[in-house]
């Protein structure tokens, strides 16, 4: 039989040593990291808040079941049907309906009425104002009859032609404005005045008749070259239309007048006569 030797194994390395030290200690952290649960804490739902009340007078004894928390014992009198709401759901819900801004719609609605009464107004003061003007204008225009308005454009004409004649137009003159021949148109107006008067007294107005009756008027007769009438104007009423006829007639009735003096129409070619004519009950018709 051959001899065999045997040989003790070597011991390990400090190298070896370290490398299984290290593999252990990384199995352990890989099953203490695998073995826990990291996860949030559970809040509970069921939390209740707790209500502090503060009490204002102190009670001797304490009650058996206490509804809320306070620096005081205090026991309640009355009976409640339900349980206060705490003050923070009051106070968000009451908040809520606050502060909660008015929709669009109610802001156009409002803005529209508001126009629509603006309107309603602007019209109404329009009518009043177009009535005002109307009853203005109808005060203030004056009311006048045809024969009037005749009687103030004859006598208007009558001024213009004897204030601003034309060059076209017949020298016409006041008694009054004669200065070369005065004394042959003084002889003339005192003719014509006597036949005035007594054509005047022989057709006397009725109006002037009656008792106690007295009254005046201012005439002014152009006469023509041959004696016929060229105008006749009431300078000044007698206040008596009738009456202011009466001597527009009396003039007519007289014409027509003597010629007008050869050497007096080398001065004018109408002369105007103007006299006061007084009418009375007692001594009738004179003129001056």
């Amino acid at each position: 039989m051959s001899e065999q030797t045997f040989q003790r194994p070597s011991p390990l390395s400090n190298n070896d040593t370290l490398l299984v030290t290290i593999f252990i200690a990384a199995i352990i952290h890989t099953l203490i990291i695998l073995g826990i649960n990291f996860s949030k804490p559970k809040v509970d739902k069921n939390s209740k808040s707790i209500e502090i009340t503060q009490v204002m007078q102190e009670a001797k004894k304490a009650p058996k079941k206490a509804e809320f928390l306070a620096q005081n014992n205090q026991i309640g009198a009355g009976i409640k049907r339900n349980k206060p709401t705490p003050a923070a759901k009051k106070k968000t819900s009451s908040g809520s309906k606050l502060n909660k801004p008015p929709g669009q719609k109610a802001i156009q609605q409002q803005s529209a009425t508001h126009k629509r009464v603006l309107t309603q107004q602007q019209a109404v003061q329009k009518i009043h104002k177009t009535e005002q003007s109307k009853k203005t204008s109808e005060i203030s225009r004056p009311k006048l009859s045809m024969d009037a308005l005749r009687r103030q454009l004859s006598e208007l004409g009558e001024k213009i032609r004897y204030k601003k004649p034309s060059s076209n137009q017949k020298r016409i003159k006041y008694i009054n404005s004669v200065s070369a021949h005065k004394y042959l148109a003084a002889q003339y107006i005192t003719d014509w005045q006597r036949k005035i008067e007594n054509m005047g007294n022989l057709n006397y107005p009725a109006i002037a008749k009656r008792s106690g009756f007295s009254s005046s008027l201012i005439m002014n007769v152009g006469i023509k070259p041959n004696g016929a009438i060229y105008s006749i104007q009431i300078s000044k009423s007698s206040g008596y239309p009738a009456l202011d006829q009466a001597a527009k007639r009396i003039v007519r009735l007289s014409a027509p007048f003597p010629p007008l003096p050869k050497a007096l129409l080398e001065e004018v070619d109408v002369l105007v006569i103007t006299r006061v004519w007084k009418f009375s009950d007692e001594s009738g018709l004179h003129t001056r």
